[in-house]
């Protein structure tokens, strides 16, 4: 006999082996239907998947996160059959899961276009409504390559080629159409109802920019229609606040071919990252952090001490002078322990606190930078502390606290709290690692903080916390960090004298809050859609005459709010009002005062507030304390 045991504790019997399709119809027919695998002791599998010894089993449905993976993982292969339909001649290469969807790479004679997307997904609906059953097979490794060398798909014999000659590999079959996959699958095709394709891109065969181009077709699916739409919503609200379209519109900054992945910031954008660096400078100034700066260029040497150039030498860009190598640093930790390094620390100086507006650069891939999201040369909000192993948790509990308050003051009130735990390879002893782990934990409690753990996703010298910021579109970006660091200060020879007079290693604690200005700027504006809270606006307030007979008193107006500190911008071109008014309300500005002949003989302005929403008149000294009070509260 075999004994099921279900997630709610009870046990359910059969004679003999049997599937996971087979105990969802036991349970019930309804159950039986919404089946899409099965998960067996963390294990998610096909509902064909045969139970031959006692085991505990969940079914996995649409409901389900483990559900909704595998409705994904099918819809590629969906994708995939339905390019062979209509494009015969088309050579299938990969087709993975990715956040929120799946893609598919081919190698095809020509591009496709926007109207083969259109085509292939109603192939893919045509096929999905056939409702085919989806079956696994296992063959030999080597009668697998000869298989697909014999359907003239040689992209994936050249995958299987690279498995071990002594291994099995499954494929899965749907009508026509075979693939190589590991799986699981949904039972059948007609699971399949909720998806759309997004676009195409180009992608390297294995990422390698020496090989072919292969087109990629991104898709996105999901358990319910409402949920797709929900997506589809998002996407469309996520394309009007893209910051590079903003950035744009509203002469922020720019990206150009002679600096790929470097920012060309223009006045206004320049001002907005100016707000927020002078914003985290003075959080530096009042939470105990004494602000450095090191150099731009290293000497090879050093990264070698620190593992960077044997582990990190591609990412890096590299220069060279009177026969010494060097690199332009990609990270801020090795300089910040070099000035620890000079002259005597004591245990009385610890916790030490540098900060530093730190620029660093990496050679990422052009294929993945993104606007000011990704890029090459980035300045990050760098900060380490060197502390004591006892002094962790009171500094993490300090910091956690500084940066809710830090992320509120920029609009953002939902963060998520991750905590990475030891990897399976690692230095130092489990002690260490017990009291770091803990210290973090304990340090987020502190700080009121419900958290989730990661196993095994630390570093391998130590573990860390991950701050995760939602937007108002519910995406997430990670941030913040706090990283426990005992290697680098070894490997640097650090040390401080304790109070035993013997000298010993500190613990390096990474921080940051915002990371790369570059990005959080990106977030910001993206968050915000191009509609800056007055403390953040590159223009605070532009002043707009009616007529010339009103230009003089205009000015006086933009004078006296820009000698009391306001950033102003004054238009009095000889244009009606109506097309000013609308020009700056584009640019998002949040006031705008009109100044006729009537404001003119009050002293006062007519007040215009973002939004298009009519303050009416008030004096001037009204609307300065009004917008004084705006700036202050950070709404």
């Amino acid at each position: 006999m075999i004994h099921i045991t279900l997630p709610d504790g009870s046990q359910r019997e059969f004679p003999g082996p049997v599937t996971v399709a087979e105990v969802a119809a036991s349970i019930g027919s309804g159950l039986a239907k919404a089946a899409l695998a099965g998960k067996i002791n963390g294990k998610v599998v096909d509902t064909s998947h045969q139970i031959t010894a006692d085991s505990p089993l969940s079914i996995v449905t649409a409901k389900d996160a483990d559900g909704l993976e595998v409705i994904r993982h099918s819809t590629a292969h969906l994708l995939a059959y339905a390019v062979k339909e209509l494009f015969p001649e088309a050579q299938v290469t990969i087709g993975p899961v990715i956040e929120n969807g799946f893609y598919y790479d081919f190698s095809y004679k020509r591009p496709f276009t926007p109207e083969d997307l259109v085509a292939i997904e109603k192939k893919m609906a045509e096929l999905a409504a056939r409702d085919e059953p989806v079956v696994r097979r296992v063959l030999p490794r080597d009668e697998a390559v000869a298989y697909f060398e014999g359907l003239g798909e040689h992209y994936k014999a050249e995958i299987i080629a690279s498995i071990p000659s002594n291994e099995d590999v499954s494929l899965y079959r749907e009508g026509k159409f075979e693939d190589l996959c590991r799986g699981p699958h949904v039972p059948s095709t007609g699971k399949l109802r909720f998806f759309k394709l997004m676009k195409v891109a180009g992608a390297y065969w294995r990422g390698d920019h020496r090989n072919e181009m292969l087109q990629r077709i991104y898709g996105t699916a999901w358990a319910t229609k409402d949920e797709l739409q929900q997506y589809l919503t998002m996407l469309e609200e996520a394309e009007k606040r893209d910051h590079r379209k903003l950035g744009r519109e509203l002469d922020l900054f720019h990206i150009d071919d002679h600096a790929p992945g470097m920012v060309f910031w223009h006045p206004k954008g320049w001002t907005l990252w100016q707000e927020v660096e002078q914003y985290m400078r003075r959080v530096y100034r009042d939470n105990g952090y004494q602000e450095v700066k090191g150099p731009q260029i290293l000497d090879k040497g050093l990264w070698e001490k620190t593992g960077h150039w044997e582990k990190y030498r591609e990412n890096m860009f590299v220069t060279e002078s009177e026969k010494r190598d060097y690199a332009l640093k990609p990270m801020n930790c090795p300089g910040h322990i070099l000035i620890f390094k000079q002259g005597i620390k004591s245990y009385r100086d610890l916790p030490l606190r540098y900060g530093e507006f730190g620029n660093c650069h990496r050679n990422e891939p052009t294929g993945g930078l993104h606007g000011i999201m990704r890029v090459r040369g980035f300045t990050q909000d760098d900060g380490h502390i060197f502390c004591t192993e006892d002094m962790i948790q009171g500094e993490v509990t300090a910091f956690t606290t500084l940066l809710q308050k830090v992320y509120k003051d920029f609009g953002f009130t939902e963060i998520l709290y991750k905590l990475s735990t030891r990897p399976e390879k690692r230095i130092g002893s489990e002690e260490s690692w017990d009291k770091a782990e803990a210290a973090l934990a304990e340090g987020l409690r502190a700080s009121g903080c419900e958290f989730e753990y990661l196993p095994g996703e630390g570093a391998f010298y130590g573990p860390k916390i991950e701050y995760v910021l939602k937007d108002a579109l519910g995406r997430q970006w990670q941030c913040g960090t706090m990283q426990v660091d005992p290697n680098l200060p070894e490997r640097l020879d650090a040390d401080f004298v304790g109070e035993d007079g013997a000298r010993h290693r500190p613990i390096m604690l990474h921080r940051a809050i915002v990371g790369s200005l570059e990005r959080f700027i990106g977030i910001l504006i993206e968050q915000h859609a191009g509609a800056l809270p007055a403390w953040l606006a590159p223009k605070q307030v532009s002043v707009l005459n009616i007529t010339d007979g009103q230009a003089d008193y205009a000015r006086t107006v933009a004078k006296t709010l820009l000698d009391q500190g306001f950033r102003v911008e004054l238009d009095l071109r000889n244009e009606k009002i109506t097309r000013k008014i609308r020009e700056h309300s584009m640019q998002k500005l949040p006031y705008i005062l009109v100044v006729g002949d009537k404001e003119r003989e009050a002293g006062a302005v007519a007040v215009r507030a973002r939004g298009n929403l009519d303050l009416g008149v008030m004096p001037l000294q009204d609307f300065r304390a009004k917008l004084a009070a705006d700036i202050a509260s950070k709404a």
